[in-house]
């Protein structure tokens, strides 16, 4: 009998984080305090961005091999975390305003070497409001996608190494919202601009190594477990996977997944004081101490694939163009009709 799975799990009612939000909120309303803006997020963008500009100039005259181990080992973790940064810019918790997460946010950008943030910041909203709510999450492969990847091991392999092309057109399955804005345009113009510049006045080795550092980081990397230890199943019934390990160090606590999900508004720096100011909703979870091994499990086990992933009933009719609000500041525990 083949182990290929061909369907979702679907589960009925929304995702459990709804519940969750709640029981915590009335049981710790304490918790409100942790919610947030947290400057400190606003010293690692510069610092690490900085940083990358600095050694892609100083990069400019190594040979390409070398780019790329050192792309992999080092830039793969600082445009990693670079990444998450972006993700709290998405919850406004890097400054008080909106308009300045989204500029911050597009900072980040020049040394990932390409206009991700606001395409980010629109569909990762999405995703919390519907998660596992196939029509509108966009963090869930379609199905044609999952069909094509199977359980072959190689199919994985190949699929997580390009797993930032994966996630480029993954959006493409949610159709209800409108990608280019003034934000978009002016995300992809700054982008273009910075990238120009650093390849005239640093070179090609210099502008390859911020690329491949994002390439790296998004995809078959020791941060980059994180993409399937987040919301693949390997416990029946639980959708959400935190991860307690080391390299919580190097990517903003992001291996606190549950912990944000409850309550998305709450910055890097405080998760790990949701856990332990509520420590029965989370003490008991299944989770995990290394992403490398949730990378190498999800490759090599005949019974993972991308259809390890809970779905939920759409909670919205697909005519209908939800608003997307919700998610951030204070209003985190509304949530649509």
């Amino acid at each position: 009998m083949s182990n290929t799975k061909t369907e979702y799990d679907l589960v009925g009612g929304r995702n459990w984080h709804v519940r969750r939000r709640k029981e915590i909120l009335e049981k710790y309303p304490e918790a409100r305090k942790l919610i947030g803006f947290t400057r400190i997020s606003i010293f690692w963008i510069f610092l690490l961005v900085s940083t990358q500009i600095g050694l892609s100039f100083f990069l400019k005259d190594f040979p390409f091999w070398l780019i790329l181990i050192l792309a992999y080992f080092v830039g793969g973790f600082i445009n990693h975390a670079l990444l998450i940064l972006i993700h709290e810019c998405s919850h406004d918790l890097a400054a008080k305003k909106s308009a300045n997460n989204r500029l911050l946010s597009i900072f980040c950008d020049i040394a990932i070497s390409l206009p991700a943030s606001i395409g980010f910041t629109k569909y990762h909203l999405l995703h919390h409001i519907y998660l596992g709510e196939y029509n509108y999450d966009p963090d869930i492969p379609s199905y044609s996608e999952s069909r094509l990847i199977g359980n072959s091991t190689i199919k994985k392999f190949i699929w997580l190494c390009f797993f930032s092309i994966s996630q480029l057109f993954r959006p493409m399955k949610t159709k209800h919202y409108r990608l280019v804005d003034a934000w978009f345009v002016l995300n992809f113009i700054v982008v273009l601009i910075s990238d120009l510049l650093i390849f005239k006045f640093f070179g090609l080795p210099s502008l390859l190594y911020l690329f491949f550092s994002t390439f790296f980081g998004l995809g078959l990397h020791p941060a980059g477990g994180r993409w399937i230890a987040e919301h693949y199943v390997t416990t029946p019934g639980q959708e959400t996977y935190s991860y307690y390990g080391p390299l919580n160090k190097v990517a903003f606590n992001m291996g606190f997944h549950n912990e944000h999900h409850d309550i998305m508004s709450v910055p890097w720096n405080k998760l790990p004081t949701l856990k332990k100011m509520a420590p029965e909703y989370y003490q008991n979870l299944p989770s995990y101490q290394s992403w490398v091994k949730v990378l190498f499990r999800f490759i090599f086990d005949p019974k993972m694939s991308s259809f390890n992933r809970i779905i939920h009933p759409d909670h919205v009719p697909r005519s209908k163009t939800p608003a997307i609000a919700a998610v951030t500041g204070d209003n985190l525990e509304i949530e649509p009709a």
